[in-house]
């Protein structure tokens, strides 16, 4: 690194390790549920197999490897004749073997490839490897020194101790590995999204589940002028440029601040003459930076060896034989086509499986347009005011229907169904009929409104004269009145027309 040292211009080179935990009903290699309970107390969901007790066996969990498959279909990935599982040894609290059964020279996927869009432009990132392995257990670092499980976490370089969790040793997980293609923190916030994206729609992920989704991500900072124009870097050049691994980042916003602050450490580090320890750091998200851990382990280090209670496994007839859905990108293609939605709608529309699906049961009755103002603007920009999720409302999608068909049938104003109908549905659950009935929101008919008009004209001569010598103002203050003495259940539009022709008389 003795020449970057010199060099003003540095780039970064970033490559990840994607934990994902795959939704199953139970674990990778025994049968205890991989489903938390809400009142779990820890070291509750374990067994033999799990707990690594002297004599227990695997058993491989075949709704995994049918996972890990539909993963390796959606990334166009390489799916051998053969697959087998190895010992990958290491001593760790959370890892009661002190092995981790996982894939090493024989993954299930290879050679793969994400598409995704990065600042308006499309990126592809291929895929190493993508191989299933067990999840080790949990830590709670702990700050106060209380000896009460109920305590408060802290993170690792502030803990007096640590608890180990053993509820999730053994949840199946699916570690992809991607080249080290990313030039920027920003790029590898926009994959993570379309990866978690992807997975989500094969309808074997649950982001809601806590540590679904860990990034380990490496970065070394190369010059500048040996980075290509299409950003390719000499192997030589990253073997000669000492990288850090930031260990256990939980989402995708820290994906990136953590390797940005990485990359600004590093290039600080550099330029000062200083230089870069191969070494793995922990993202502490409370302070926004990296800490050291420990020196990098190397590969050999983990001394694996076959695991010899799991034969090989023959896989590649599956990849033909399992189907998987519609995925994220063809869907967007699709709402373009079939609905003829803009970019940004079809884009908001399916960025959630959830979501799409949704829209597409509106759209089924009613304008592709209207269903797609109502459920990407209206109910998405409630539920996100109140940090709710789509499926905290997918039971009552026949709810929000119907009150999509009363603005549709004009039997609702939209302004009323926006900002009092849904609203009132979310905080209070009552169906749509319940709120309008209760506010008293049924839309005017057209007597009410008429009457209204030739009151505001002649209860407001001063705007009315103003509205003669030309001031619009005028017209919009009469409109109010109107919307007013209508409780707001008038048509804006039709009272403007109305108002017009008294007017113009």
């Amino acid at each position: 690194m003795a020449r970057a040292a010199e060099r003003a211009d540095l780039e970064p080179v970033i490559g990840l390790e994607v934990h994902v935990q795959l939704e199953t009903d139970t674990k990778v290699f025994c049968g205890c549920s991989t489903e938390p309970a809400e009142d779990e107390a820890p070291n509750t969901r374990v067994c033999p197999v799990c707990l690594g007790l002297p004599g227990a066996l695997p058993v491989l969990n075949e709704a995994a490897v049918e996972a890990a498959v539909k993963v390796g279909k959606a990334l166009e990935a390489d799916i051998p004749e053969e697959t087998r599982f190895h010992r990958k040894n290491y001593f760790y609290p959370d890892l009661p073997k002190n092995f981790q059964i996982t894939q090493y020279d024989a993954p299930l996927c290879a050679n793969g490839e994400l598409e995704f869009s990065h600042e308006g432009e499309r990126r592809t990132v291929t895929v190493r490897r993508a191989h299933l392995e067990e999840d080790p257990g949990s830590l709670r670092h702990v700050r106060d020194g209380s000896e009460s499980l109920d305590v408060r976490t802290t993170s690792v370089d502030r803990a007096d101790y640590t608890l180990v969790d053993y509820n999730r040793a053994g949840t199946p997980l699916m570690e992809v590995v991607t080249e080290p293609d990313f030039r920027d923190p920003s790029e590898v916030r926009a994959f993570l999204e379309k990866l978690e994206e992807v997975f989500e729609y094969l309808g074997i992920f649950d982001a809601s589940r806590d540590g679904s989704l860990r990034i380990d991500a490496n970065l070394s900072m190369v010059p500048a002028d040996e980075v290509g124009a299409d950003g390719d870097v000499a192997d030589e050049t990253l073997e000669s440029a000492n990288r850090t691994e930031v260990k256990n980042i939980s989402s995708h916003r820290g994906a990136e601040k953590a390797l940005s602050y990485e990359e600004s450490r590093q290039r600080r580090l550099i330029q000062s003459g200083g230089a870069v320890e191969q070494e793995t750091r922990h993202f502490n998200e409370t302070h926004g930076n990296t800490v050291s851990m420990r020196s990098k382990e190397e590969e050999k280090d983990y001394r694996y060896f076959r695991e010899a209670d799991l034969p090989p496994l023959q896989v590649s007839d599956w990849k033909a034989e399992l189907p998987i859905p519609e995925l994220p990108d063809a869907r967007r293609a699709r709402f373009r086509e079939e609905y003829g939605l803009d970019s940004e709608a079809a884009s908001k529309l399916t960025s959630r499986k959830a979501v799409a699906d949704f829209y597409e049961a509106v759209a089924a009755e009613f304008d592709p347009d209207l269903a797609a103002t109502w459920v990407a603007d209206n109910l998405l920009g409630e539920l996100n005011y109140r940090d709710m999720a789509v499926e905290d409302v997918t039971d009552r999608l026949d709810e929000f229907t119907r009150l999509v068909e009363l603005v549709a049938t004009d039997e609702v104003t939209t302004k009323n169904a926006e900002e009092t109908v849904l609203r009132t549905m979310l905080d209070e659950g009552l169906d749509p009929d319940e709120v309008i009935e209760r506010e008293g929101l049924g839309k005017a008919d057209d007597d009410q409104v008429t009457a209204a008009v030739e009151d505001a004209v002649d209860d407001n001569p001063d705007a009315v004269a103003d509205y003669h010598d030309g001031d619009d103002g005028a017209l919009n203050f009469l409109v109010g009145q109107v919307m007013a003495a209508t409780g707001g259940s008038a048509d804006p539009g039709t009272v403007n027309e109305l108002l017009r022709e008294r007017l113009n008389d």
